[in-house]
């Protein structure tokens, strides 16, 4: 497969990505589908760092334009867009790891909720038991379902960030290979 080939492959790839991770920050503002929380400041710290939407949203997509618009300049593009797509595409790799590491945090610290009258996070210092101990979980309170709410939107977004990082990686490699190789001549049919 030629680089440039390869480098809309990895574009193409990036966008829905970048969407995911995009929509679960912004459904995680909304605890038990509620809107309430989120204006009474009753999120989880780790969303309002924004790690999907900044790291794994923004970020992301400008690699993936960017590797997008270098993989349309023909078969490899150029040996300069390609070393551009190399920055961009390291670029994207350090935003997806930042999502990464705020969904771990997030997940790691549990969710913030009504426990015993007050509004804490009951599993900080769980040291991760809490994900495997489900009866744990009613002792939030409110908002309802928080506990499995705030699992599955940060293991969500620990699985598209760690996608996102391949796809970056190997995007690196592939403009690598394009900057030492230089363009793919294929020879036009008459």
């Amino acid at each position: 497969m030629c680089t440039g080939k390869c480098s809309l492959f990895i574009a193409v790839s990036l966008y829905p990505l970048v969407l995911i991770s995009i929509i679960c920050n912004i459904v995680l503002f909304f605890p038990g589908w509620d809107a309430k929380y989120a204006k009474d400041g009753h999120i989880t710290e780790e969303v309002e760092y924004m790690g999907g939407i900044l790291g794994g949203g923004i970020i992301v997509l400008i690699a993936a334009l960017c590797i997008n618009l270098t993989g349309e300049q023909g078969c490899c593009g150029n040996r300069f867009g390609m070393f551009i797509s190399i920055i961009f595409a390291a670029g994207g790799a350090i935003g997806a790891l930042y999502s990464f590491i705020v969904a771990l945090f997030g997940l790691g610290s549990g969710p913030l909720c009504i426990h015993d009258g007050a509004w804490i996070t009951p599993f900080k210092t769980s040291n991760w038991g809490y994900l495997t101990d489900s009866k744990s979980w009613g002792e939030c309170k409110e908002p309802p379902n928080v506990v499995q709410f705030n699992i599955g939107l940060f293991a969500t977004l620990m699985v598209t960030s760690c996608l996102q990082v391949l796809l970056c990686a190997a995007q690196i490699i592939n403009g690598l290979l394009g900057c030492m190789c230089g363009a793919c001549n294929e020879k036009e049919e008459a």
